[in-house]
């Protein structure tokens, strides 16, 4: 397993201790780049050494599959430097999220020919939800459907893992998307995916409900939700205006108002984001999802 560093940097060597043991408790075998512990600012060393790390990884006949060990910023800086047709022909397993948004869409954008699995990083805390899934999906071949968990907390109704449905139906199609903040960066780039007839996921966190609208906002006006079969968006940790008054959205009015009338099944609560129980899903293969039920299946095999 080779494990990647294209955004920010891993702290100390404490920290990339932990990251390695996660691995081996994964029964994989660590290979790290050379840049996991390189400083450039808030970054993992240089672009061109970001961007070179991850190039000689998956030109490496010996690694089968590449983890991002973190997030943050910086991916997007990259991009141009990535070289796609080498990446393209040698297909590996690529698995990572939030920042590492960047780097599944340009794949796409790119025609890079596999799938890749947006899900947990390898610095992230693994618990037993998170690691279940990614073992089904990765390790298993399994074609799961996701569903939110049934709520854990004694209460007369419901509280966790409830589904708003905003359009109910049911859509297939190939699956795309990301963390919503990075993917509104992308538009207009030549690293934007082909988003016709997908099935759209986005997430986000430490966001104010003013800047979900203005990033939905950007990505309506730029014609992409015209385009999707459907929309399922996950969690949106954090995403509050601690200094707003009582008349502010919040963040479910926000969604409506931008998915109630897309005229495709759209729902909100799928277990996708930065939280500790998130599922892995597969970028680029054929899902169906059912607005009612908030769920997502998976319909083709993604890993041989």
């Amino acid at each position: 397993m080779g494990l990647v560093a294209p955004a920010g940097f891993v702290a100390d060597q404490s920290e990339l201790d932990l990251i390695l043991d996660t691995v081996r408790a994964m029964d994989l075998e660590p290979v790290a780049a050379p840049n996991l512990l390189s400083r450039f600012g808030y970054l993992a060393g240089t672009d061109e050494e970001r961007a070179a790390s991850l190039n000689a990884m998956f030109a490496r006949p010996d690694i089968a599959a590449i983890f991002a060990v973190r997030g943050g910023w910086g991916c997007a800086r990259i991009l141009p430097l990535l070289d796609y047709a080498m990446i393209g022909a040698h297909p590996k397993i690529f698995a990572g999220f939030s920042d590492i948004t960047a780097l599944h869409c340009s794949f796409a954008a790119m025609k890079v020919p596999f799938p890749t699995f947006h899900g947990p990083n390898a610095g992230s805390s693994w618990p037993q939800v998170a690691w279940s899934a990614f073992r089904q999906m990765l390790f298993e071949g399994a074609l799961p459907t996701y569903v939110p968990p049934e709520g854990r907390a004694d209460r007369l109704v419901q509280r966790e893992g409830r589904v708003t449905t905003f359009s109910p139906g049911i859509a297939r199609g190939r699956l795309a998307g990301g963390n919503l903040t990075v993917l509104a960066g992308l538009a207009g780039t030549p690293y934007f995916p082909d988003l016709d007839g997908t099935i759209l996921f986005l997430e986000d966190t430490n966001e104010a409900q003013y800047r979900i609208d203005r990033m939905l906002t950007q990505l309506r006006l730029a014609g992409v939700f015209e385009r999707v079969a459907g929309l399922a968006f996950g969690q949106c940790t954090g995403c509050t205006n601690a200094g707003a008054s009582y008349g502010n959205f919040t963040l479910n009015q926000v969604l409506e108002q931008h998915f109630g009338k897309l005229g495709v099944p759209a729902f909100a609560g799928a277990m996708i984001g930065h939280i500790a129980n998130q599922i892995t899903v597969p970028m680029g293969a054929e899902v169906e999802m059912d607005a009612s039920q908030g769920s997502i299946r998976v319909l083709e095999p993604v890993v041989a």
